[in-house]
């Protein structure tokens, strides 16, 4: 099969990142993507001024692009955080200020999936507590994804990067997308399975595909070391993907990768034009 036979989608949070936020979409689709994800972009406000998305809508819509992914508000990302829906207080109360505003938006233009970064441990607040909070928020986030027809996604990140995100492993990931459907009873939760995460906790890469693939809504690589380009590193990535396929996956991949000290249009050499 090989990387021809995958669908991949630019993640414009990490790459095309040297141009203002309205100008990525037009890049991706210069460099020849038909599809594009995103971070919350708003990293300050859960409820922006209508008026910026609104530009981000017309300039994901100008250049052609399709909108496949996105994150709910997550605090400051790239930065210290991973999330907000676990911490009790503020960050928890715009956690829920954004999930229909989020949903609204991937709704506009077409997007079926709404990723929910679970947030880190806090100083002094039981792990119980947060993982209860967590769940509440979830439920309300599975439920608007499911108003729009999309699923919601929960991902593992990696513990030497993010050492307070509970969430370091795809065990533990995919337990907790078993429990939110358990609450909602809508089955619309999925595991997003980034292999750069997943390597760089030594997880059996091949294992997790096997065991996994069936509750996979979404996939994302980089490699590893260095969170490169395909070909920077040492993963097998084309062999990972052509595994996830014959497992039955067969939705996008996005690619969340740095593209180093180039522009990102010079970042997918990987991939013949014709596969993008």
């Amino acid at each position: 099969m090989g990387f021809a036979e995958q669908r991949f989608n630019v993640n414009l949070s990490i790459l095309f990142t040297e141009l203002p936020l309205l100008q990525r979409p037009a890049a991706a689709a210069a460099a020849g993507f038909s599809a594009v994800e995103l971070w919350w972009p708003w990293t300050d406000s859960p409820v922006p001024e209508r008026s910026e998305p609104d530009a981000l809508r017309k300039a994901i819509q100008d250049a052609g692009v399709r909108l496949t992914g996105l994150n709910f508000y997550a605090g400051r990302l790239p930065g210290p955080d991973r999330g907000a829906l676990s911490v009790p207080g503020e960050e928890s109360e715009r956690f829920r200020a954004n999930v229909d505003v989020a949903a609204s938006f991937a709704e506009s233009l077409g997007c079926t999936a709404l990723n929910a970064l679970y947030g880190n441990r806090v100083d002094g607040v039981d792990p119980a507590e947060q993982d209860a909070l967590a769940l509440e928020n979830l439920t309300l986030a599975a439920r608007a994804a499911d108003r729009i027809g999309a699923v919601l996604l929960v991902e593992a990140l990696n513990r030497p990067e993010s050492p307070l995100y509970p969430l370091v492993s795809a065990p533990a990931a995919v337990g907790v997308v078993d429990q939110v459907n358990a609450a909602t009873g809508l089955d619309n939760a999925r595991f997003l399975m980034d292999l750069y995460h997943l390597a760089m906790n030594g997880e059996d890469l091949p294992a997790v595909i096997d065991r996994y693939a069936e509750k996979t809504g979404h996939v994302q690589i980089a490699d590893s070391p260095g969170r490169g380009a395909p070909g920077t590193g040492s993963l097998p990535l084309e062999d990972l993907l052509d595994r996830l396929g014959k497992a039955g996956y067969d939705g996008w991949v996005g690619l969340e990768y740095k593209p180093g000290d180039r522009p990102s249009a010079e970042a997918f050499d990987w991939l013949p034009r014709e596969a993008r």
